[in-house]
């Protein structure tokens, strides 16, 4: 009976741990960032009507046509610009505006929560600015994999 609840146990375990693994793989941690930084405005499909766009005096553009309306080719450098706040973009108003804070604000050490991973890709110094980097970097990429062709 103590082998037979033994076996039992050990393959609830395998199997929790194939879940786990299947479920890693299928975290997109790009669109994950998007849709809790961007998916407001921009809408969780990134066309641009998200839950607060008819409230804003400039509607936000479509985020899949990026790349159509560069001449096919994704703007890699502009949106990092624009995400960073080296681009301003008037309907996103200054750095100090609430929506945007400190969030994508390397300088400052990161005053709201930021998933742990981010933290374990930083490496072991863990510095603010490798992990806001990669915060964008992530949005760029999931940006770029949903563009329309």
């Amino acid at each position: 009976m103590v082998k037979c609840g033994v076996k039992c146990l050990i393959f609830a375990g395998l199997a929790a741990g194939f879940a786990a693994a299947v479920q890693a793989e299928d975290l997109d941690i790009g669109k994950s960032e998007f849709q809790s930084s961007c998916a407001s405005c921009h809408g969780a499909d990134a066309r641009g009507k998200g839950p607060v766009s008819d409230q804003l005096k400039i509607p936000p553009p479509d985020l899949t046509m990026l790349a159509r309306n560069n001449n096919g080719v994704f703007p890699t450098n502009v949106v990092y610009e624009t995400i960073d706040g080296m681009k301003t973009v008037p309907a996103h108003g200054t750095r100090e505006m609430p929506i945007w804070g400190e969030r994508f604000n390397p300088i400052i050490n990161l005053p709201h929560y930021v998933d742990p991973s981010y933290w374990k890709m930083a490496g072991p110094e863990q510095s603010p600015e490798v992990v806001v980097r990669k915060r964008i970097l992530a949005v760029i990429d999931y940006l770029s994999r949903i563009q329309l062709k």
